[in-house]
């Protein structure tokens, strides 16, 4: 069953007729004036929320010496990753919802599908170290720091950026090169591949190839090597004899293990199922979920569950960030 259908051209192909277009038109949400007013103002409040709590977690692992720990270099990262993501499309969002034509230019769109793709498979990478962390610390903590080692925590941080930088380059130069016959509007809020795919007026078997190889190195793979952790994870803390100290080891994995559910279950039910089931407007909300829900929402998870988190707050609040000297 093929993943999506290229939209079929009114008459037979020629080769003067592959013309690829200057700019798109983005459909959007809604076309109700109140609407999109309202829309504004709370996407526009989202976004905010989401460069303060990124930015404040960023600030705070960056120059609290006592979150230099594995565990926060890869919520640091994770928190680039929120700011960069969600400003890829948000600002542009924003902008369309107080517009009547919703226009993007040919090469805004392909480096915002670029940008997108980059940031969502490195985030997904970055869960999957995380959750390697995770598990290290909980079934294996007297060698914790041996093997979570700066320079293995900077290695598997630039295998993640690296991996989802090259997947994004394959996928959007693959995309991006496909004619549309004229064809230009998007019935979408963003310039996302399946939206684009299906204006292609040729074959897309080789697209269709592109999208699944990808699901499977940025989203397959890492899901498994998460779900692996946490399942042995599960069986370490189930042979813990003190509830106490069950509850002690969930709580160190609690706020991963609750942006690794809202990431990859929602990534899942999108991708996995067939695309005969999916719909523009599912594709709509998934978008939205991951540009604007998910970006707020980390750092709220990460803070609000994490007392050291708490503790270097209320220390930058009194501007001793650093570690005394003895």
């Amino acid at each position: 069953m093929p993943l999506l259908q290229a939209a079929q051209p009114a008459c037979p192909l020629r080769r003067d007729n592959l013309t690829w277009v200057n700019d798109f038109v983005l459909l959007g949400l809604s076309r109700d004036r109140r609407v999109q007013v309202g829309l504004f103002l709370l996407f526009g409040a989202a976004y905010l929320l989401t460069l303060l709590g990124n930015g404040l977690m960023v600030l705070l692992t960056g120059m609290d010496s006592r979150l230099h720990l594995p565990m926060y270099f890869f919520l640091g990262h994770l928190s680039v990753v929120d700011i960069c993501y969600t400003s890829s499309g948000v600002p542009q969002m924003l902008v369309h919802l107080l517009q009547e034509r919703k226009t993007i230019s040919f090469a805004r769109c392909g480096t915002q599908l670029f940008f997108s793709l980059a940031l969502g498979g490195t985030e997904f990478l970055l869960l999957a170290a995380m959750a390697y962390d995770r598990y290290v610390a909980v079934c294996d903590p007297l060698r914790y720091a041996a093997a979570m080692s700066p320079r293995l925590c900077v290695l598997l941080a630039a295998v993640c950026w690296l991996v989802g930088l090259a997947n994004s380059s394959v996928e959007t130069a693959i995309t991006m090169r496909l004619p549309t016959c004229g064809r230009n509007v998007l019935n979408h809020v963003a310039c996302e591949t399946l939206a684009l795919v299906r204006l292609a007026c040729v074959d897309i078997t080789l697209n269709q190839v592109v999208i699944v190889a990808s699901s499977f190195v940025v989203l397959l793979v890492p899901c498994c090597l998460v779900s692996l952790s946490y399942a042995q994870i599960a069986a370490a803390i189930l042979r813990i004899r003190s509830s106490q100290g069950r509850r002690k080891a969930f709580g160190t994995c609690a706020s991963h293990l609750a942006v690794v559910s809202m990431s990859y279950g929602m990534a899942l039910f999108t991708y996995l199922q067939p695309r005969s089931a999916a719909s523009a407007e599912q594709d709509k909300v998934v978008v939205l979920f991951y540009a604007v829900v998910t970006p707020m929402l980390n750092p709220l998870i990460y803070s609000l569950r994490n007392k050291d988190m708490k503790a270097a707050l209320r220390r930058l609040l009194r501007g001793r960030t650093r570690t005394p000297q003895h």
